[in-house]
């Protein structure tokens, strides 16, 4: 295993991991990188660390340039484990002094008992042999100890969980892949980890929009070197909460009568001339649904009412989605019912929390047939027509 040279005595020495499927309830089919660089000259530098099961891996592409032992000074950008846990061993190797920000140093030390963490502030700058590193804090983007550190000579952002994608590849660079499994899996990526924190990566640019930027080293993924600035415009679009004339509908069944009325609602939000996507949960991966909440003017979620309450698969599913908060979304909710209702009221009560804006509710008694039929193709042509207003402005 090589390490990669990305500039001028700059390398990626990260891990490949293939098989991961799961990232704390993420699906990543694609698999996922761990992504380290090494910087040499008068001091050789190591930015970030690999999960450790993925140590060898990293100190095998260090070997292919420079002796491990040599390397004299360790940045550690995030706290979190799949970047931190390889620190101890990496320490004990090279016997370097880590630099952190101030809540780095505070997590590692909740994490780790041996390490030696010296902290970084804000904006600082140090001088390592002829080239400069300045460390900027970007506070949950998407943890409290996250920073980027700029290479001020060569123009390169370590970008620590910023402009990531879960994808394993041999391919190290942005104009060395698909790009439409780029864009598709750098927006999954956003919406399923830094949805709730657009505010933040507001304020992070403007701490990084004058820098002269070459290439986005990220901590997963691809890097970005061809054109750096059409991924900052996406996260821009996405963090501004830019939306298109498109519906997302997620629901689950269970005798049926729901996805009747799914499919009902779809019928009457596409005949406005919206793009409306459908999905039933328990069929669907969830963080591929909130892929496509991420760009959709409105949600509409479906339920049959289970024991006074939500289908389970619902309610795990908005568990999921008030956490990510797609705040200045219209939301429509809807289900079918027995006896008694109570799935819708519990949904709403969630959405409302996620910062939605909120439409009346449909539900249905048993089955729909005859005139109910019509009221759910109506409910949908409502949602439609919200859409094309863009209301969620107002």
């Amino acid at each position: 295993m090589k390490a990669v040279e990305i500039a001028e005595d700059v390398f990626w020495v990260g891990a490949i991991d293939w098989n991961v499927r799961n990232f704390h309830g993420y699906k990543t089919p694609r698999g996922t990188t761990y992504n380290a660089y090494l910087i040499t000259g008068e001091t050789n530098i190591l930015v970030d660390t690999v999960k450790k099961p993925f140590f060898d891996q990293m100190v095998e592409r260090i070997r292919s340039v420079i002796d491990p032992k040599d390397i004299g000074l360790i940045i550690s950008n995030h706290v979190e484990m799949d970047h931190s846990s390889s620190l101890s061993l990496a320490q004990k190797m090279t016997g370097a002094k880590i630099l952190a920000s101030k809540r780095g140093v505070e997590g590692l030390s909740l994490h780790y008992d041996d390490l030696d963490v010296q902290e970084v502030q804000d904006g600082q700058e140090i001088r390592v042999g002829n080239l400069t590193l300045r460390f900027i804090e970007t506070p949950m983007l998407h943890w409290p100890d996250s920073m980027f550190t700029f290479l001020v000579e060569r123009g390169i952002l370590f970008t620590m969980d910023g402009f990531g994608q879960h994808l394993a590849s041999l391919k190290r660079f942005d104009d060395e892949v698909d790009p439409s499994v780029l864009d598709y899996e750098s927006a999954k990526y956003y919406a399923n980890i830094l949805m709730p924190f657009g505010s933040q990566f507001l304020k992070t640019f403007e701490k990084v929009k004058g820098l002269p930027i070459r290439i986005l080293a990220t901590s997963h993924g691809i890097i970005w070197r061809r054109d750096p600035s059409k991924i900052i415009s996406r996260y821009l679009s996405w963090a501004n909460g830019e939306t298109k004339e498109k519906a997302v509908i997620a629901y689950d069944t269970m005798w049926g009568s729901t996805q009747r009325m799914a499919e009902l609602i779809a019928e009457g939000i596409a005949s406005e001339g919206i793009e409306t996507r459908l999905f039933r949960i328990s069929d669907s991966d969830r963080s591929e649904i909130m892929t496509e909440v991420l760009d959709a003017r409105a949600v509409v979620i479906g339920s049959p009412t289970l024991n006074n309450g939500p289908f389970p698969t619902v309610a795990d599913f908005m568990v999921y989605l008030k956490g990510l908060r797609p705040r200045g979304k219209i939301c429509g909710l809807f289900g079918s019912y027995g006896w008694g209702g109570g799935a819708v009221k519990a949904l709403r009560e969630q959405a409302e929390k996620a910062g939605m804006i909120m439409l009346d509710d449909l539900e249905i008694q048993y089955v729909p047939k005859g005139e109910k039929t019509e009221k759910c193709v109506n409910y949908g042509k409502m949602i439609g027509k919200r859409i094309k207003a863009n209301e969620m402005k107002l």
